[in-house]
């Protein structure tokens, strides 16, 4: 009796402690960024919908984005265990099987882009569809190994959340949404780029050719900073075509210009070397900006 006892809750906690790796295979910290934007791409839009619509269409949104992930977890396995900040993942921990990994994505972005067309539209189908098929084919499969390039590119894919939440709402495209696409696409160079600089080590081994690696640490800290200046005229678009207020252009100008600044003083340090401390800041504020960015979004839609 005991002993089944003992058994059952063996398998209890196996099963709990599998379906949490299923879980962390969806990248959680990524979906929860996909959870925030694509709100807010959905309450700034003009037109309205029911509150179980907004939450059933967020869901398939996050679930698309998770699927990503594992799908992505499973193509780069082997890439992952040789970095310290991968190595603990799922599948290179042995706690998920690779090609459940890849049964698990399938299923979960078949189910999230046909439930997305069924409870939404198909323009957001569509859009989460390109998402995963960016993000898992030409940036994953095809650019990342290939080009240093590979996140200005690929961030496309990480972009498009907000404009689904948008197309959730509306069942259209227009230019309003652009504007969250573009402050996301232009944000993550300078982003993953400070990454790289202190994780350089590991992306070498990895032999994935992250711009420090190939254009040297001085060329990076430059592109940084070139990146962070583009990040003005891509907050002040929004205010220029009508879709946001005085607060949002000053609040977020006056964001920017402290991330030109860090950015700035990033660069200007010894040549061809740079301060972890600073690298490691501009990494952490780039975060915050853009959490802040899209709560001024919020902000403006509710005193206007």
């Amino acid at each position: 009796m005991t002993v089944n006892i003992l058994n059952k809750k063996t398998i209890s906690f196996n099963l709990f402690s599998y379906i949490k790796s299923l879980l962390l295979l969806m990248k959680p910290r990524v979906m929860s960024l996909v959870i925030f934007t694509s709100t807010v791409g959905l309450l700034t839009a003009p037109a309205t919908i029911s509150f179980y619509d907004s939450v059933v269409g967020i869901f398939f949104v996050a679930m698309g984005a998770g699927a990503a992930g594992a799908l992505n977890m499973w193509y780069e396995a082997d890439l992952d265990k040789l970095m310290t900040r991968t190595c603990l993942r799922p599948i290179p921990t042995g706690k998920v099987n690779r090609n459940h990994a890849l049964i698990f994505g399938i299923l979960l972005s078949i189910i999230s882009i046909l439930g997305l067309n069924y409870f939404a539209n198909t323009i957001s189908a569509i859009l989460l569809f390109s998402t995963i098929f960016f993000y898992l084919f030409i940036y994953t499969i095809w650019l990342k190994k290939l080009t240093p390039q590979n996140i200005v590119i690929g961030g496309a894919s990480g972009a498009l959340p907000p404009v689904i939440g948008w197309t959730i709402a509306t069942n259209s495209l227009s230019f309003e949404p652009l504007t969250f696409f573009l402050i996301i696409f232009y944000w993550t160079p300078s982003h993953f780029w400070a990454l790289s600089l202190y994780k350089a080590k590991d992306y070498e081994k990895a032999k994935i050719p992250m711009l420090p690696i190939t254009d040297g640490i001085e060329e990076t800290k430059k592109k940084i900073f070139v990146y962070s200046l583009f990040m003005v005229p891509i907050v002040i678009l929004p205010y220029y075509i009508g879709f946001v207020g005085e607060i949002f252009l000053i609040t977020s100008l006056l964001l920017t210009f402290y991330y030109n600044y860090i950015c700035y003083d990033l660069f200007k340090f010894k040549k061809n070397k740079f301060e972890l401390k600073k690298a490691k800041k501009v990494f952490s504020y780039s975060i915050f900006y853009l959490f802040l960015l899209f709560v001024l979004f919020l902000i403006d839609q509710i005193i206007r």
